[in-house]
């Protein structure tokens, strides 16, 4: 790898390791020091590597650096060494009692801590996948302000009052009890859920940025695989979809960066090792009588991974969707359930559902509606498509409406007529 490319690349994976590293030691309160101490180590490998050459262990080299840096801080800042020293119950002089433990062990102990900090209930929502992003993931503000699709100063308020409220809250960052995971895990799962889907889901063009996202939800899914406690049927069922969905991820876009259509995907660009994976986690999350809404998500996941177009399939899928609205309904669910639904039991029965959802703001029920009715009504159909494509918002969208409405506009035409001799 060149230069150009291996410290953006370890500023990646390993800012975000050091940081909770010196967090989980120091505290939430002091991530600022720890923010500036990860950035200078990395300015000086900018300097010190251009000039000298690469070392022959570049990890270790960061590392030993920000060891080196943070215990120079401490000498010349005797306040706060003073204050670590009483926080920590150190007895000796801080500076030379510190070893900073990079081993991997704590490095995943820290960025697990460090995920139940960041979801504490006082954390608002949007603010604890910002955090997670920037913190666990190493997300710059302007990534993160294109994954959410804003702007900067939005994301940086975001952190801002994100990282204030951990501090003003007192939150420790440690090794979460028995209780604080059962409280917290579901706020974790669904703060993951979330990231994944800001990846798999987002408006984005940037397919690299999207791929990043999903990567790092499923990487900080399996921290809480690894660790005994947070070892649950639910977040193995979360991981099993996460791998169901990425599976199909190169399928889902052509060369030119267009959605492509389920129907319409390449087979032959599904990663066949995530489906057995995602397969893996599934048999997992199925060892007991926990049934979560991820475990319903992930088995409604794995029959798409069957390109057969079969009513046995769709039928499965179907009573998923069942079961699925029951645990927590969501419009989207109900909108999906509806397109099983005509899968099964054909679009007639499916129309009849559909409009009795009446999602009058939502562009995905006009399209589905437009759906439902080509080749049934295509005047109504039409009309569906048309009042969709003025509620979408994303190019991708109004894109694939587009050529809903150029079809059946095509398919119009070539209609026979009658008329008299």
């Amino acid at each position: 790898m060149q230069q150009t490319e291996l410290i953006p690349n370890l500023f990646r994976t390993e800012y975000r390791k050091i940081v909770t590293v010196l967090c989980y030691l120091f505290g939430i309160e002091h991530i600022e020091i720890a923010e500036d101490i990860v950035s200078d180590t990395f300015l000086l490998a900018a300097e010190l590597w251009i000039v000298k050459g690469t070392p022959a262990n570049p990890t270790a080299w960061l590392y030993k650096v920000a060891k080196n840096k943070t215990k120079d801080y401490l000498k010349h800042n005797a306040i706060f060494a003073q204050k670590i020293s009483k926080e920590l119950k150190y007895t000796t002089r801080v500076a030379e009692s510190i070893e900073l433990d990079f081993t991997n062990q704590n490095i995943a102990d820290s960025q697990l801590a460090m995920m139940f900090a960041i979801c504490h209930p006082c954390i608002p929502e949007e603010a604890q996948i910002s955090l997670s992003l920037n913190l666990l993931c190493g997300f710059g503000v302007e990534e993160i302000a294109d994954a959410f699709l804003t702007n900067k100063d939005v994301i940086y308020k975001r952190l801002k009052r994100g990282k204030e409220k951990l501090r003003t809250e007192k939150i420790k960052i440690q090794q979460p009890t028995l209780l604080e995971i059962n409280e917290r895990l579901p706020t974790v799962l669904t703060t993951l859920y979330l990231l994944f889907n800001e990846g798999y889901y987002s408006s984005s063009q940037n397919t690299t940025l999207r791929k990043d996202l999903c990567l790092e939800a499923m990487r900080l899914n399996y921290l809480l695989l690894e660790n005994d406690n947070t070892n649950s049927n639910s977040a193995n069922a979360l991981l099993a979809l996460m791998c169901f969905h990425s599976s199909r991820f190169e399928a889902r876009t052509n060369q030119n960066g267009e959605t492509v259509l389920y129907k319409d995907q390449d087979t032959d660009l599904w990663n066949r090792e995530l489906i057995d994976k995602g397969e893996h986690f599934l048999n997992r999350a199925s060892q007991g009588n926990q049934l979560s809404k991820y475990h319903l998500e992930a088995a409604i996941a794995y029959w798409h991974t069957h390109k057969e177009d079969t009513k046995d399939k769709w039928e499965n899928i179907l009573q998923l969707y069942n079961k699925l609205l029951q645990i927590e309904y969501s419009p989207i669910a109900a909108l999906n359930r509806t397109f099983a639904l005509a899968k099964a039991n054909g679009k007639t029965v499916a129309i009849i559902e559909a409009e009795k959802l009446n999602l009058t703001d939502n562009h995905l029920y006009y399209s589905l509606l437009g759906n439902l009715y080509t080749d049934i009504d295509n005047t109504k159909a039409l009309q569906n498509f048309r009042i969709a494509l003025t509620l979408a918002n994303s190019h991708t969208d109004k894109t694939i409406i587009t050529v809903n409405i150029d079809g059946l506009i095509k398919k119009e035409k070539q209609k026979p007529t009658l008329g008299f001799v």
